[in-house]
């Protein structure tokens, strides 16, 4: 019994709606899928180049993110799409917006990973808002600018 409201007491406290996340997700660096996909390619050009196989788990992670990754392309030198999404995620990373009442906004890793993750270049601020409803205590205004500077990065990776 006491397992089922251990269990339900750590429900309540992680909901990424409300950007409540247990203790593991404290100062982490929440990577998105264009950036685990950059990862994966290095590191599978290094394990050939030692001639050494890579796992199944591997495999299906780098096909996943490589399925999901929207910010790729493969005429552009490695290095600029890396710092493409580095400069993208730090703009995130450190986007603030004042309420009306003086209260500082800002996003969450988890946020900034999931807008990374989802925008094309014809997202809506109501469509970001359904899939990452915690963008909702954002106004409309902020949302919208956040979307643009994705957009603008996504615009000059595949461009």
């Amino acid at each position: 019994m006491v397992e089922g409201i251990g269990a339900s007491a750590v429900a309540s406290v992680e909901n990424a709606a409300e950007r409540q996340f247990g203790a593991e997700f404290e100062d982490i660096h929440i990577l998105s899928n264009a950036q685990v996909a950059l990862i994966l390619q290095v590191s599978a050009r290094s394990a050939v180049d030692r001639d050494e196989e890579l796992n199944e788990v591997y495999r299906k992670t780098q096909k996943y993110v490589e399925r999901f990754n929207t910010m790729t392309n493969p005429e552009k030198d490695h290095q600029e799409l890396v710092d493409e999404l580095d400069n993208l995620q730090d703009a995130l990373t450190t986007f603030r917006k004042e309420t009306d009442e003086g209260e500082d906004l800002e996003l969450h890793g988890f946020e900034v990973a999931a807008l990374m993750n989802l925008v094309i270049t014809d997202t809506s601020v109501e469509e970001a808002v359904t899939l990452i409803p915690s963008l909702s205590r954002l106004p409309e205004a902020a949302i919208d600018e956040i979307l643009d500077l994705i957009k603008s990065t996504m615009i000059r990776i595949v461009s």
